[in-house]
C-alpha cells in the first residue's frame, strides 16, 4: 500500500484539520471533527447537515458554505459518525428555524442520524430528515436496506440548500429535497477496488480485464461483472438503467452529473459525459444542465457514475442560485 498519510489511524483527523487550514474563508472546526460554515449558523435560516464515512471527498465537508450545508460529519474511512458529532453539528447548524438532515441510506448512518435527531429534539431542536437513495444498481446491499446513496447526494444537497438560503421553512426545505431525491437516479462502475487505509489492501479483487457494473462507493457488489469494454459500451449499461427506472420522456429536461470514483482522469469523465449527453439527446432529452468532476468518490478507486436528476423552472433556478463552497462554487 503506497498512500500519503502518516498513521493509518490518523487519517480523517489529519486530512479534516488539513481541509479547514486550506479553506479559513469558508469553513471552521468544532469539536468531535465538525466542519461548520464560518460565521456560525445564520438566524432564521433553515440549517443543513449531512455526513457519512469518509473517503468519498469532497463529501461532505466540501459542501459546507453559502448555499448548500451548514455543517459537516466526517466519520472514519467508510464508517458512519457516531451520534454525538451529529448532535454537535445539528446544534452548530440551527439558526432557530429548524435543521435538515439529508442522509445517504446506509443503515449506519440512517439508525446515528436518527437518534441524533431524537437528541436534538430534547433540546428543542426541530430536526427533519431526507434519505438519499438514488442508486438503481441494487435494491439491498452489505451496507443498505433499499437502495444505496450516492452521486446524487450532491443535488440534493445543492439545491435544499438554496431553498434554505431563500428563506423556505423547513418543511418548504424538507420537500424540495424530497422532490430532488423522487426525479434522481445513479448507477456507477469500477475498474479498479480502493483500499482503505487501516484495511492496508484492495476492498475487493477485479481481474485485469474485468469491470463491475453497479458498484457501490464503499466497494459494494453490482450488477455483474463483465470483461472490460469500450466507454461508449460501459456508459450505455449505466445510463439505460437510469434512464429506464426515471421513465424519462421526450421532452423532458434533466440536469446530467458523470461523477469520477476518485482515480479516473478528467479526460475520461469527459468522453463518458459525452456519449451520455448524446444518448440522451437522441431520446429528445434535453440536458439543462452539467457538471462533470470528482464529488462523490471511493478514495482512488478507478470508476465513474452517471447521475440524471429531471429538472423543472423551479428545481433549475434553484440549483443556478449563488454558492460558495470548496467544491462548488459559482454566483458569489
Amino acid at each position: 500500500m503506497k498512500k500519503l498519510i502518516n498513521d493509518p489511524e490518523a487519517v480523517t483527523t489529519e486530512a479534516v484539520e488539513g481541509f479547514v487550514l486550506a479553506h479559513p474563508d469558508l469553513v471552521t472546526q468544532l469539536d468531535q471533527l465538525v466542519v461548520a460554515r464560518v460565521g456560525g449558523a445564520v438566524r432564521g435560516k433553515v440549517g443543513l447537515v449531512s455526513g457519512g464515512g469518509s473517503g468519498h471527498e469532497p463529501l461532505h465537508a466540501g459542501f459546507v458554505g453559502v448555499g448548500m450545508l451548514d455543517a459537516a460529519v466526517p466519520g472514519a474511512m467508510f464508517t458512519s459518525p457516531t451520534p454525538d458529532p451529529i448532535v454537535a453539528a445539528t446544534r452548530a447548524a440551527d439558526g432557530g428555524a429548524g435543521v435538515l438532515h439529508i442522509v445517504k441510506n446506509y443503515t449506519g448512518d440512517v439508525l446515528n442520524f436518527e437518534t441524533a435527531a431524537e437528541l436534538a429534539d430534547a433540546e428543542d431542536i426541530e430536526v427533519a430528515t431526507v434519505i438519499v437513495n438514488d442508486d438503481v444498481a441494487v435494491e439491498d446491499s452489505l451496507y443498505t436496506a433499499g437502495r444505496r446513496g450516492v452521486a446524487g447526494t450532491v443535488l440534493v444537497e445543492k439545491i435544499a440548500g438554496a431553498a434554505a438560503e431563500r428563506g423556505d421553512d423547513l418543511a418548504g426545505v424538507l420537500a424540495i429535497a424530497q422532490r430532488v431525491n423522487a426525479g434522481v437516479r445513479s448507477m456507477g462502475v469500477a475498474l479498479s477496488a480502493c483500499t482503505v487505509p487501516h484495511a492496508g489492501k484492495p476492498s475487493f479483487e477485479l481481474a485485469e480485464n474485468e469491470i463491475e457494473i453497479g458498484i457501490g462507493i464503499h466497494g459494494e457488489p453490482g450488477r455483474r461483472r463483465i470483461p472490460m469494454a469500450s466507454a461508449d459500451e460501459i456508459t450505455d449499461l449505466l445510463l439505460d438503467p437510469v434512464v429506464e427506472d426515471l421513465g424519462l420522456a421526450s421532452g423532458e429536461h434533466v440536469l446530467l452529473l458523470v461523477n469520477g470514483m476518485g482515480g479516473t482522469p478528467a479526460s475520461e469523465l469527459s468522453i463518458v459525459y459525452r456519449h451520455a449527453r448524446r444518448r440522451l439527446e437522441e431520446q429528445g432529452v434535453v440536458v439543462d444542465r452539467s457538471l462533470v468532476g470528482n464529488y462523490v468518490t471511493s478514495l482512488e478507486m478507478q470508476g465513474a457514475s452517471v447521475t440524471v436528476l429531471r429538472l423543472d423552472d423551479e428545481l433549475t433556478a434553484l440549483y443556478d442560485a449563488p454558492v460558495s463552497t470548496a467544491a462548488l462554487r459559482w454566483g458569489l
